[in-house]
């Protein structure tokens, strides 16, 4: 029997959001591997029999290592499952996607990426913002708050300058982004929305300036950061909140049964390649 990794956005959050595609797969699959921002209503669409396991890495903590769950995802393929590598908002989005797939090609393994809404389109809905405007801005640019380890950082002054509108993931550090934008050549009088988790029952919104973005208040986490002309547009309100009504879910999800001893071997063979190189 032929395993196959499916790479499944999860999307921003709200379980109606997910494609019909995704819910297909998730309903289908024997294994299901997902990051810590997947909800657990999302969760709670998966079929009764697959097993379920968190690898979630967030905001610098591991409970696996990347290359971990590469070899996870291969050695269940191998085992002839049907494995869903599920993944918040798009899995080519910030998503590491690129590596896994490189992972899965190495070791031969058929897999399909099955797209998601991205977390940054879903922020600006929920904003009423719309990211690209006849008179405001004709280009998107969708960038990280931080580089990673290692990595120089994008030059940000031909983005600003080409009057893009900005999606900005991850933007923990908001007094250096602010200066990033400025020493760029944004003005300080520029819009910027940031949108806290997006499409949730938690949604927050606040409507701010690149000037004032130091100083607005602290959003929970994950946030974004839209910055342009185009905030400018909507209604302006300094804050506003959503109440969305989602199903509670009925069942707990179980783990993955053995998975330590999967991952005992995984480290075991990974620590062997480290030695071979």
């Amino acid at each position: 029997m032929k395993g196959k990794v499916y790479l499944v956005g999860a999307g921003p959050g709200d379980p109606d959001l997910l494609t019909v595609k995704a819910l297909r797969v998730l309903k289908a699959a024997d294994a299901v591997l997902h990051d810590d921002l997947v909800r657990p209503e999302i969760l709670g669409l998966v079929s009764k029999n697959a097993q379920i396991q968190n690898v979630g890495k967030r905001c610098g903590t591991k409970k696996i290592t990347q290359s971990e769950i590469n070899v996870l995802m291969v050695t269940l393929a191998h085992a002839g499952l049907q494995v869903v590598r599920l993944k918040s908002g798009d899995p080519l989005i910030f998503g590491r996607a690129g590596e896994e797939m490189e992972a899965l090609r190495r070791a031969a393994v058929d897999f399909e990426v099955v797209p998601g809404v991205t977390s940054g389109f879903a922020a600006a809905a929920a904003a009423g913002i719309s990211l690209t405007h006849r008179a405001h801005s004709s280009a998107l640019v969708l960038l990280t708050g931080h580089a990673a380890d290692g990595r120089a950082e994008t030059d940000w002054r031909p983005l600003v300058s080409s009057g893009a509108t900005l999606v900005i993931y991850m933007p923990h550090d908001r007094s250096r982004i602010a200066a990033r934008l400025r020493n760029a050549g944004m003005k300080g009088k520029t819009p910027c929305a940031i949108i806290s988790r997006a499409s949730s029952p938690e949604q927050r919104i606040e409507i701010t300036t690149v000037a004032d973005l130091p100083h607005s208040t602290s959003l929970p986490a994950p946030t974004l950061l839209v910055v342009g002309d185009v905030v400018g547009t909507p209604l302006r309100y300094a804050s506003a909140e959503t109440s969305l009504s989602w199903p509670v879910m009925k069942r707990t999800v179980p783990e993955i049964p053995g998975l330590d001893a999967v991952l005992a071997e995984a480290r075991q063979f990974l620590d062997q390649e480290e030695l071979r190189a």
